[in-house]
């Protein structure tokens, strides 16, 4: 479930609250009872490692091109010996 963060636009009171998507959301201020709005976060989510792309598209694609790089070379090395 995400988690929604929220301030009070009478005291400045900042706070979080899990919530589904579905849910409503949070209209006054656990402290002083003032109207919230819902902040607009940076995300937590962060990739770690090489992933997908990196271990397996990209390796690949790097090979194929080096191999298709051999070909290239030796077929313009035969067009030269002509």
């Amino acid at each position: 479930m995400p988690i929604y963060e929220y301030r009070c636009s009478e005291c400045g009171h900042e706070f979080e609250k899990i919530q589904k998507i579905s849910d409503r959301a949070v209209r006054t201020c656990p402290v002083c009872k003032g109207r919230v709005e819902r902040l607009i976060s940076v995300s937590s989510f962060t990739l770690k490692g090489g992933g997908w792309y990196a271990e397996g598209y990209t390796r690949s694609s790097a090979g194929k091109s080096g191999s298709s790089g051999d070909s290239s070379k030796s077929s313009s090395s035969g067009g030269k010996s002509d």
